[in-house]
């Protein structure tokens, strides 16, 4: 599998605050937010620089500063949930929500919102909390590459190996930055032992 868990103590911690069943909603959302944060300085080891002169009180030095545009793009509903964080690290950049739906027949799911800005030769951050069976993340993914964008990143904070196949398997050009690879999803596609829906944790609707 072709992932990148980012493991650091304070991550280590926040996702055990997390998983706690005793958590309460504003609690998550402010630790979620947290984590979004420093999974964005993985998530963006690679974004493309450019150099230009600075003056400190000293001298004068080179410094650097994002070259081109980086887009921010949550999976509806769940993904706003890690915006505010990526936006204190990369407050520069766009955000292009996409609203991914499951189709109750097909069981697949279907694109109901998508506006994202322009620039095809942007930076694009893929956000979503969860990585369980991967099919959102693969149709949000394939909507974006049909715009033609590219040098897309996928970034979550849990993710399934049944997901992460699936993504490598249809996107493999798309790196995968995460904080937790759990064991399996259960019987009802449900992360083990995850940390419940965390839509339903962020917004309170458990």
């Amino acid at each position: 599998m072709q992932i990148t868990v980012v493991h650091h103590p304070l991550l280590q911690v926040k996702m055990s605050v997390l998983r706690d069943i005793n958590t309460d909603c504003p609690t998550f959302r402010r630790v979620i937010g947290e984590v979004a944060m420093l999974l964005t300085f993985e998530a963006a080891k690679n974004i493309p620089l450019e150099t230009h002169s600075v003056t400190t009180p000293l001298a004068e030095t080179v410094g650097h500063s994002i070259k081109g545009t980086v887009n921010v793009i949550p999976i509806l509903r769940a993904g706003l949930g890690f915006l505010e964080g990526v936006l204190s690290v990369l407050p520069e950049a766009n955000v292009g929500p996409i609203g991914m739906a499951r189709d109750e027949e097909t069981l697949e799911p279907v694109e109901y919102y998508c506006k994202i800005p322009k620039d095809l030769d942007a930076y694009n951050i893929v956000v979503d909390p969860m990585l369980a069976t991967g099919g959102s993340a693969v149709a949000a993914i394939n909507q974006l590459k049909k715009r033609g964008l590219k040098n897309i990143l996928f970034m979550c904070l849990v993710a399934a190996p049944e997901g992460v196949k699936r993504l490598n398997e249809a996107h493999p050009d798309v790196k995968i930055i995460a904080a937790a690879l759990d064991d399996h999803l259960n019987e009802k596609g449900y992360i083990v032992p995850g940390l419940g829906d965390a839509g339903d944790r962020i917004f309170g609707t458990v």
